[in-house]
């Protein structure tokens, strides 16, 4: 049998990994009700609350936990857009590339079980062979100049595709040490990174030299101009932010919103208003009914009126 010592050491590596990987309120929840649960079976003073522990801890994660992450969803811009983190959405800016430099037309050449990489400059028409090789993992592969490309078999645009992910994590050097990756399934080429991190947190965009800067406000990085205005261009994606009651303004401020809203509601309270009226009016007309004295057959009535209230519960029982 398992000891309670042996859980708890158990609920603390899952708590810590759960830290670990940014999940805060799932790491506090788990943490709140296992200390709560190996108090109550652990300890015998608490043993009224066997019992009611179950019934409680369901409530609290089923219920109360969605509705406490649901409010405090609320207050930040959470949307389709601005799911991440403020790191992970500058990571993810940070690892787009562009096209730089010459495009090489490619071709595989198999050699059993290894590889040979040959590269055709489209405009000066030479030829760059590697040595053969084996697919696996990230490596770079030095090419050399040749005057004819490698005989045999060329792999089709089938052996391409299904050696798509292990020829992305190829860079060849060609002998000046230009370095080319995998940009199509016909094409190798140069490559830099999109966007460049200065000291002050902003990105430029290598291409256009724009700067964007983090806009805490709305969760974006947005083009700022010379005098630090914001420009209003954003970048996709966008991180989370907390941004107070704007969410709950949108309703009386945004008429996309508030019109559809103002109409669900005003068309609710009026449903749950005529299903209260009508509900109390039929009940009691036919609860009249099945009392009349001259009516025939009232418990035959009385039975079809009770049938829809017992046939459920008859069968949950």
């Amino acid at each position: 049998m398992v000891s309670h010592r042996g859980i708890g050491l158990l609920v603390g590596y899952l708590v810590v990994l759960m830290y670990a990987q940014g999940e805060y309120l799932f790491a506090i929840m788990t943490l709140i009700l296992s200390s709560l649960g190996l108090y109550i079976f652990a300890n015998r003073k608490a043993y009224a609350w066997r019992y009611v522990y179950p019934g409680m801890a369901g409530m609290g994660l089923f219920v109360l936990f969605p509705l406490i992450c649901t409010i405090a969803i609320a207050f930040t811009n959470y949307s389709s857009t601005n799911q991440l983190t403020f790191e992970r959405a500058q990571q993810v800016l940070m690892d787009r590339q562009y096209q730089a430099g010459k495009t090489f037309n490619f071709g595989l050449y198999p050699n059993g079980n290894e590889w040979t990489l040959a590269l055709t400059d489209g405009e000066s028409g030479k030829n760059y062979v590697s040595d053969k090789f084996t697919f696996g993992g990230a490596q770079k592969i030095q090419l050399k100049e040749v005057d004819a490309l490698p005989e045999g078999e060329r792999g089709n645009l089938r052996v391409i595709t299904q050696n798509r992910q292990a020829l992305s994590q190829i860079t060849a050097v060609l002998p000046d040490e230009t370095r080319v990756v995998m940009s199509s399934l016909r094409q190798f080429s140069g490559t830099r990174p999109l966007y460049t991190l200065t000291e002050n947190g902003e990105l430029t965009n290598n291409q256009t030299s724009v700067k964007y800067a983090p806009n805490d406000h709305v969760g974006y990085y947005e083009s700022v101009n010379a005098d630090g205005s914001w420009a209003g261009e954003q970048l996709s994606p966008g991180y989370t932010v907390t941004i107070g009651w704007k969410n709950f303004l949108r309703v009386f401020h945004d008429d996309g919103i508030q019109k559809p809203f103002l109409a669900i509601f005003v068309w609710t309270v009026i449903f749950s208003v005529l299903t209260v009226i009508l509900t109390v009016a039929v009940g009691m007309v036919l609860a009249c009914v099945v009392q009349w004295e001259s009516l025939k057959g009232k418990a035959v009535y009385r039975l079809l009126l009770i049938l829809p209230y017992a046939v459920p519960s008859f069968i949950r029982y």
